[in-house]
């Protein structure tokens, strides 16, 4: 019998990173991460259309700063940086708490899970033929040097009406270890005919440490 065990999970600590990162003790913790989980519904509806990687979030006593990942600032921020001023708003009147937000570019989408789960479940939700959005998917991502990618992809494909899965993947894996940078994200697309659910697996290097 075996588990099914994510990738991100599994190398926390080592390689990997939480997506929030504070301290509370036991009566501030469950408030705390209800916040995190709201701040993060809240960017998900706000940000809908654009691809977006992930969102880091830290907090002190009386403040609290999130970093946004995406491919292009200007698309965030927009002219005057007005839509950055109205997000911080909304999240200060939501979490009552001071909300600072920064904008990073990701300097190689085509290696990032989340912004490759993105490209293709928007040609999917267009009517692209999965496989044509799968395979030029892959294509990018392996130009950037990346050593593996797997794409796998379930639903009711090409609105056939009975639902199968299918798997695309490229590269050669070598025996994986914790030091494997291999990013994931689960994502779907939202079709006339039905959820056509997308998972990304993408194995970019080894980090070596101490």
């Amino acid at each position: 019998m075996w588990h099914k065990v994510s990738p991100i999970a599994f190398r926390i600590p080592y390689i990997k990173n939480w997506g929030s990162s504070w301290y509370a003790d036991k009566k501030a913790y469950a408030a705390s991460i209800n916040a995190d989980n709201s701040i993060r519904e809240i960017l998900k509806k706000e940000l809908a259309g654009i691809p977006t990687g992930d969102v880091k979030i830290s907090r002190t006593e009386d403040n609290i700063s999130i970093d946004i990942f995406t491919i292009k600032a200007s698309l965030v921020l927009w002219n005057n940086n007005e839509n950055l001023a109205k997000i911080e708003a909304l999240l200060s009147s939501k979490v009552n708490a001071k909300v600072s937000i920064n904008v990073k570019e990701i300097k190689k989408p085509e290696l990032n899970a989340k912004i490759v789960a993105y490209s293709i479940t928007n040609q999917i939700e267009k009517r692209t033929p999965y496989k044509k959005a799968i395979k030029q998917a892959i294509q990018k991502t392996m130009e950037k040097w990346a050593k593996w990618i797997k794409v796998k992809v379930w639903g009711r494909l090409n609105w056939a009406e009975i639902a199968r899965a299918e798997t695309f993947k490229e590269g050669s894996v070598p025996t994986l270890t914790i030091r494997s940078d291999i990013d994931y994200v689960s994502a779907r697309a939202e079709t006339v005919y039905g959820t056509i659910w997308i998972k990304v697996w993408i194995y970019k290097w080894d980090i070596f440490k101490k």
